[in-house]
């Protein structure tokens, strides 16, 4: 396999610009993509396969990209793979969805670059006007700060949740993923976060990372504004809340932890 040269970040920063060395890393990945497909994916699509969605969001500021949060990807993944559960991605754009916070030192991050299937998943994300809600049994919305402006009121998304959750499927969404439930309203016109327990990227969070000033609402107070129960652990600690079919981490840290859940719901499912 070509060697490719990578900017590293560690996961806890936030504050990487988005360079031209980003940009090329981000091109090696269509370049390097192929489509495969293993045998055991083909089994049961509808209750073995995620729905795995990330921002299209290039920047948040003119000098810092947007998109997804990498290890909110990558950890999960790896625990779908151990589980044996297919997944897509999806994204409001469709195609290579841009990112922050790639580390190769990150076992989980460089299991998923190293591998073709999981790289051409991302290269050729699905629009998320193309999707059907029908093939899937969870939906996992990843964080990383686009969210906060392409999640958010996107009707595409909200009819995929709505029709995912109201089929029995399960929700779960981590960090800034869980603004794009801030406006999911159910067929009986409920808002489906509305007195439910949830966490997300806290206040505290934004605040210690410097981008409260620049994100353009803030989540923690948004979620309890639709009426959802917000719960959190200290900043950047693991939390994961699981209210029935709707699963909801906390930040970076909670990523395989909410995988992990989201495994031990579907797994219940087929019992």
């Amino acid at each position: 396999m070509p060697k490719v040269r990578a900017v590293i970040n560690h996961p806890k920063d936030r504050s990487m610009p988005f360079t031209k060395h980003l940009a090329g890393l981000v091109a090696a990945i269509a370049a390097l993509a192929f489509s495969a497909s293993p045998a055991w994916a083909q089994a049961n699509p509808k209750t073995e396969k995620i729905l795995v969605v990330v921002s299209s969001l290039d920047k948040k500021a003119p000098n810092l990209v947007g998109g997804f949060w990498f290890p909110e990807l990558t950890h999960p993944v790896e625990v779908f793979d151990k589980a044996g559960l297919d997944y897509d991605v999806a994204s409001p754009n469709g195609g290579l969805a841009p990112f922050d916070g790639f580390d190769l030192k990150d076992e989980a991050t460089l299991d998923f670059w190293t591998s073709p299937r999981h790289r051409s998943k991302l290269a050729n994300s699905i629009k998320l006007s193309n999707v059907d809600p029908s093939k899937y049994a969870a939906i996992l919305l990843v964080g990383g700060h686009g969210p906060m402006w392409d999640f958010v009121n996107n009707p595409d998304l909200i009819g995929i949740v709505r029709k995912m959750y109201e089929s029995n499927g399960i929700v779960s969404a981590v960090c800034h993923g869980p603004a794009g439930l801030i406006h999911v309203t159910l067929s009986n016109g409920e808002n489906l976060i509305k007195g439910r327990r949830l966490t997300g990227f806290t206040a505290e969070e934004e605040v210690a990372r410097q981008y409260d000033k620049m994100v353009p609402f803030e989540l923690e107070s948004a979620l309890k504004k639709a009426g959802a129960l917000f719960e959190e652990a200290p900043i950047f600690e693991n939390k994961v809340i699981v209210d029935g079919r709707l699963i909801t981490g906390q930040n970076p840290a909670s990523a395989k932890a909410l995988g992990e859940a989201v495994v031990k719901a579907l797994q219940a499912k087929t019992l």
